[in-house]
């Protein structure tokens, strides 16, 4: 990293030129002491400076592309959402802006399901739908209970220990493709996920 970001030089040995940048000091100080921690202070500015420049990088990443599997999920609930209104309120939540969201719904012929945006919220933190590997498929039910909401189930096996070649089976409950090849010999495979098109 060069001795300058966004077009400005910091003091401190490192940045090519020595000085103060402000007039703290304390009890018992020596001026070895202060040297070295101007110095070390001038890299912290540096590096608080260039930790938001990547900030706003990141921020301006694109959005990825939807999920094929969230997608195939939802192509099914959609189906059977004016039958499970009947009797709970139900919502797809994504982190996609709204209209992006909207967008791709549109595409897939969803017609029924209400579509959410998490975007600029810790909703997906908060309840386990993002991780550091990036968004998780995770179902969670809400109750409300004298005016108050209560988180009161999500399917956690997503994140529990599987044995090796088990299918998670996290959201089979509204995930059917799953459930019909389970019904035929060769069940569901080890090498095959839905995609977002075929040919």
């Amino acid at each position: 990293m060069s001795g300058s970001t966004a077009g400005v030089k910091y003091a401190g040995s490192r940045w090519g030129w020595a000085g103060r940048f402000h007039s703290i000091s304390f009890p018992n100080e020596s001026d070895e002491y202060r040297a070295a921690r101007d110095a070390l202070l001038g890299e912290e500015i540096a590096l608080r400076r260039h930790s938001e420049a990547v900030a706003e990088q990141r921020r301006g990443l694109p959005l990825e592309g939807a999920c094929p599997s969230c997608t195939s999920n939802i192509d099914a609930v959609d189906g059977e959402a004016p039958h499970i209104v009947q009797r709970v309120n139900l919502a797809i939540v994504a982190k996609a802006p709204i209209e992006q969201f909207q967008e791709h719904a549109r595409t897939r012929g969803w017609r029924n399901v209400r579509l959410l945006s998490s975007a600029n919220t810790t909703y997906n933190a908060d309840y386990r739908g993002e991780s550091d590997r990036g968004q998780n498929p995770v179902a969670t039910v809400f109750v409300r209970r004298n005016g108050t909401i209560h988180h009161f189930w999500s399917s956690e096996l997503y994140s529990a220990p599987s044995d090796p070649g088990l299918h998670p089976r996290h959201v089979d409950f509204i995930w059917p493709v799953w459930s019909v090849f389970d019904c035929t010999p060769e069940g569901r495979g080890t090498d095959w996920f839905p995609q977002l098109a075929y040919r």
